[in-house]
């Protein structure tokens, strides 16, 4: 079975070969922020797929709030750039959900604490993410059961 490591590591090789500056560029840093966490703390450890997805995400997140600093900066160019790496890591991503998706599962969440105000967030916030685990940033998460307990 290839790992998700493995396969950014073939992508790189082919984007190098291709002479495509932007993927090869986006995977290095991906490929290097993967191997800062794999020797991070005593040992040295081989990250699950899962873990290595985290890290994409994290740094899709990087991106895109970086994207954001530079066109408020007026900097469009570098926001565009910003952008098309963030879409190069999305790839390597599962598909995320959708609002009502995301809205079902809020739904289905705050039935099932049985949460009612602000007060249950923190409940149905962990009864959600595991079903959202990497379909969908915490924030929009936070976004949608904030309306759904306020309403």
């Amino acid at each position: 079975m290839t790992t998700l490591k493995q396969t950014l590591h073939d992508d790189l090789t082919t984007a190098i070969k291709a002479r495509d500056q932007l993927r090869s560029a986006t995977l290095r840093l991906t490929l290097s922020a993967i191997g800062y966490e794999e020797t991070a703390g005593d040992t040295h450890r081989e990250l699950s797929d899962d873990e290595v997805r985290k890290i994409i995400t994290r740094e899709v997140k990087k991106r895109r709030d970086a994207a954001e600093a530079f066109a408020g900066a007026g900097r469009a160019e570098s926001a565009d750039r910003e952008r098309a790496e963030a879409e190069v890591l999305t790839g390597y991503l599962p598909a995320q959900l959708s609002d009502d998706e995301l809205a079902t599962l809020v739904t289905d969440a705050v039935a099932s604490t049985g949460a009612s105000g602000m007060a249950g967030m923190g409940a149905v916030m962990k009864a959600v993410q595991p079903k959202v685990a990497g379909r969908a940033e915490g924030g929009r998460v936070a976004a949608e059961v904030k309306k759904q307990l306020a309403g």
